[in-house]
């Protein structure tokens, strides 16, 4: 990780645009953002890590972080930045979703979505919950932008409705596309392979159905170095406007691949129920069809994801030695407060 601070970075990237630049003549440097969300524990910092080229183990992230990468464009010429913000916590931490998410960086901005593949029992309500609390703040800023700047604002839902394929307009009517880039990644795809290709079927079939009606890209990676380095070309894509990849993968057993755009509602097929019993589920759109399908063989478990993040106190990774033996210090002082006052109220009751 970059030894600056997140201050002394920002600062020094704005000091840089108002001189115009340090090199390159004044040339613009592109700049974009990308935001990982998804479960916890589901590998985003490896990905972030493995993009960057960095050979360091993964620290858990605590809640929002940042960090950059540069990628030269030429010789004599700017380098692009990237900056990637990572959400810790699963869905516990929804509140900071709105921190990065702005009306100046919005439209170069993208959202990748990683999902574990190992737990399917908690994969709906995760992405659910994480893609509703964005697209209610990127809603937001985008009608923020649109009464400063409609025409802006106009060419960003254009955008999105352009990557859907002209071959099947009936789909537009059943779709909603997200409202900046999307990718869903399925990760832990080497324990997913070994489930039951029933199991395997169901989530496959549903993640491209939930792929395709936001318009998103949707592929499946692991620890393999070959799936590695085709997720960090979608990556680059967003980060630094790399070509992107045509290639598809629909196949259920073999790592999905598929690029927004190029999935159907016809390829995909109908929920994977027996049809006489697709009637038997009242839904009130697709999406809540296919959520009720899905939440019928993979209930979700009914836990307080607040109960998953750990005291920042306690983290080895933020150990401070001197500031740890302060706060043992006025732990045990609190402790003995805590006695004392004890004490001096059961003299107040028997007194009384």
């Amino acid at each position: 990780m970059p030894s600056e601070t997140l201050w002394e970075i920002a600062k020094a990237e704005v000091e840089e645009r108002r001189s115009g630049g340090s090199e390159g003549d004044g040339v613009e440097i592109g700049e974009k953002s990308v935001f990982f969300i998804g479960s916890k524990n589901g590998g985003k910092t490896t990905i972030i890590l493995r993009c960057l080229d960095r050979d360091e183990p993964p620290k858990p992230t605590l809640a929002l972080e940042y960090t950059y990468g540069r990628r030269a464009k030429g010789h004599n010429i700017p380098k692009d930045i990237a900056h990637f913000w990572e959400l810790g916590g699963g869905t516990s931490l929804l509140d900071l979703i709105s921190i990065p998410i702005t009306s100046d960086t919005l439209r170069t901005f993208s959202i990748v979505l990683v999902l574990d593949l190992s737990k399917p029992n908690d994969l709906w309500p995760t992405m659910e919950n994480l893609l509703q609390a964005t697209k209610l703040n990127v809603d937001k800023v985008i009608m923020k932008l649109g009464k400063k700047n409609s025409k802006a604002a106009s060419e960003m839902r254009q955008k999105m409705w352009s990557n859907m394929q002209k071959d099947h307009p009936q789909d537009r009517e059943l779709i909603d596309p997200f409202p900046i880039p999307l990718v869903i990644i399925g990760s832990k795809y080497d324990i997913f392979q070994d489930f039951d290709s029933e199991k395997r079927k169901v989530i496959c079939k549903t993640l491209r159905f939930v792929a395709h009606y936001y318009g998103a890209s949707l592929m499946f990676t692991s620890k393999s170095e070959a799936l590695l380095l085709k997720i960090r070309g979608v990556i680059n894509q967003l980060a630094f406007g790399i070509n992107k990849s045509k290639s598809i993968c629909v196949d259920q057993n073999k790592p999905l691949f598929i690029t927004a755009g190029l999935d159907s509602l016809s390829q995909i097929g109908s929920p994977p129920l027996p049809d006489n019993d697709i009637g038997k589920f009242h839904a009130r759109s697709p999406m809540d069809l296919w959520k009720k399908v899905y939440e019928k063989l993979f209930p979700p478990k009914s836990i307080n994801t607040l109960k998953d993040v750990k005291d920042p106190a306690q983290d080895p990774q933020y150990a401070e030695s001197e500031v740890d033996e302060m706060r043992i210090q006025k732990d045990q002082e609190l402790e003995q407060y805590k006695r004392s006052s004890s004490k001096s109220w059961k003299q107040i009751e028997l007194d009384s």
